[in-house]
């Protein structure tokens, strides 16, 4: 099958096939997906985002294996119970083993979490890698500082056996940092999720850059200054404050100056 064909194939049908309310999750995180390509934040065809199918079934929505993040379409999203039971595959590709035990073991054990996003970007996965994690030395991460948690790195997550421990180390986070591995957020909705992720990322780039100087130069916050901002910053960490939707607008009207292909 060619590439045009792959991408093309079903997307007359998806819409037709699922509720008005999942097609809005599915445009949504499509979106998503889009967005991070514009930001570079991709790992080639690897690493996923996902999002919670809405309605009484543990379904959720993951990319296709083989997909480009800019090749992701509403309609190209595979639907997958947290079993591993593929519900609906319009390409036909399936959907990465990795992918699905980490996306499949937090919808699982955090209903309260309807997306997760999980990066490998070139700054998070620096940060990951250093024995501190994410310092406190910027605006961006005082906002994660005190609500981030690590899981430590035991390979390529391919087994099932992780899955526990990757969930016992999230807790009731929403702000995970996987050891030597990238960085993963949670959120109530997909633009929730989204906007822990952007600032995230940035914290990590700012970090990364501060670190040219040397560790020894840096100029951590102080306590109070990140019980301050921890404070401050709840009004975007439970998800429902207007900031999120401000956010998640202007995004969608950046990303729309590209093209409204994700949308199909």
């Amino acid at each position: 099958m060619s590439s045009v064909s792959v991408l093309n194939a079903s997307q007359n049908t998806v819409r037709q096939r699922v509720s008005p309310e999942e097609w809005e999750v599915r445009v949504k995180l499509a979106a998503a997906y889009r967005l991070a390509a514009l930001f570079r934040w991709t790992d080639h065809i690897y690493t996923h985002f996902s999002a919670r199918v809405p309605g009484p079934d543990e379904h959720f929505l993951i990319n296709a294996f083989g997909l480009l993040f800019d090749e992701i379409t509403a309609s190209n999203l595979v639907k997958v119970d947290v079993d591993g039971t593929i519900i609906d595959d319009p390409l036909g590709l399936g959907i990465n083993q990795a992918g699905y035990v980490i996306h499949s073991a937090i919808h699982r054990a955090r209903p309260d979490l309807h997306a997760v996003l999980h990066t490998h970007t070139r700054d998070g996965a620096a940060v990951s890698a250093q024995r501190e994690g994410l310092l406190p030395i910027s605006q961006h991460a005082l906002g994660f500082y005190s609500r981030v948690v690590y899981h430590s790195y035991e390979g390529v997550a391919l087994d099932l056996d992780e899955q526990s421990r990757l969930v016992a180390n999230l807790g009731d986070s929403n702000i995970l940092i996987l050891r030597n591995h990238g960085l993963l957020t949670g959120g109530i909705s997909v633009e929730h999720a989204f906007r822990e992720l952007h600032g995230l990322e940035r914290a990590c780039n700012i970090q990364i850059a501060a670190q040219a100087g040397g560790n020894d130069a840096l100029q951590h916050a102080s306590p109070a200054a990140i019980a301050k901002v921890h404070e401050q910053s709840k009004r975007y960490s439970d998800g429902k404050g207007e900031g999120i939707q401000r956010h998640w607008d202007a995004l969608i009207r950046q990303l729309n100056r590209e093209g409204l292909d994700y949308q199909e």
